[in-house]
């Protein structure tokens, strides 16, 4: 590791920064993991379009339909690929307790920059805030790698900014991806201040949290390789501005990529989000693939609407 369990959270305020992308996995029309789309699109994402951090084997990767030995093997192509240019950040989310422990201590020993561990789902429970504290605890107690929670829907509760607020007095808790209505986040943000990174995956949000919060990190979803290609960098380019203060300018280019957002929007079915992303990066020139089941491929009625939508939205290729 490149830093100390106690230097953790030093250590990702100067180096977690900027925009991190959440991975897509391809796999083959066969189910089996295609190993090399990973590492050519990992190679578009750091050398075409800037991307400063990859998030790794999570939700958009189909994690759960993974096995352990897949999402180490992801963890330790995307270290291996990224080779220090930019940072990692590993999903060791599970629901079993020893997995995440194996996880996070894979990540650790392969050369991962961070982990990230998504809140349990729990069952029967209507107090989560000390259950929920104790298990990032737990983890925290047994690596030394710095640790970002995660809160969203998915689990059935959301975290409380009181209870994020507690568990970043953690030693290797160092960020937080926090998939929460703006006011909670923003909540958090002044709570925490600088002790850990505050995010969210909401695009269209990131100006403006950039603006009002002094937002360092974009963390993260699929829209920095959805939303550009090597000659149009949008998204880079309007955060690189409002980096610099230039926020007049920052929100003109990001005003700009609405017809981009419209067109995926409008086109994505409501059950099946990862199809769509990797059909979109497939017309984009990226490896995308098959989803894994129990998830639905597009259909071609599907496949021709999302193209005519791609083909008018004016990205650039």
């Amino acid at each position: 590791m490149k830093y100390s369990k106690l230097d953790a959270k030093d250590h990702a305020r100067e180096h977690m920064r900027g925009i991190w992308a959440a991975a897509l996995n391809p796999f083959h029309d066969d189910g089996s993991f295609n190993e090399a789309g990973l590492r050519s699109n990992i190679r578009h994402w750091v050398d075409d379009l800037d991307i400063q951090g990859l998030f790794i084997a999570g939700k958009q990767g189909e994690f759960f339909s993974m096995s352990l030995a897949e999402r180490k093997r992801n963890f330790e192509i995307a270290v291996e690929e990224c080779d220090g240019q930019v940072g990692t950040i590993m999903s060791a989310s599970d629901q079993n307790f020893d997995t995440v422990l194996e996880l996070a201590r894979h990540a650790q020993d392969c050369g991962a920059d961070y982990i990230v561990v998504h809140a349990p789902m729990l069952h029967f429970v209507t107090d989560p805030d000390d259950t929920v504290f104790n298990y990032y605890k737990a983890i925290c107690d047994q690596v030394d790698i710095g640790i970002a929670m995660w809160s969203h829907p998915d689990s059935g509760y959301l975290m409380s900014p009181e209870l994020c607020a507690r568990i970043a007095e953690l030693p290797n808790i160092v960020a937080i991806k926090y998939s929460v209505p703006r006011e909670m986040y923003v909540r958090l943000s002044h709570m925490v201040g600088d002790k850990i990174h505050v995010s969210t995956a909401s695009e269209v949000e990131w100006l403006d949290n950039i603006e009002e919060l002094n937002w360092k990190l974009y963390l993260c979803s699929s829209p920095p390789y959805q939303l550009q290609t090597k000659n149009d960098r949008r998204m880079h380019d309007y955060t690189q501005l409002a980096f610099q203060g230039r926020f007049a300018e920052a929100r003109q280019i990001r005003d700009s990529l609405d017809p981009v957002r419209r067109a995926i929007l409008d086109t994505k079915p409501g059950g099946k989000p990862q199809a769509h992303g990797k059909y979109w990066q497939e017309l984009l020139g990226q490896v995308g693939g098959a989803v894994r089941s129990p998830l639905l491929q597009l259909t071609e009625e599907e496949k021709a609407r999302t193209r005519e939508a791609f083909e008018a939205c004016g990205l650039k290729l």
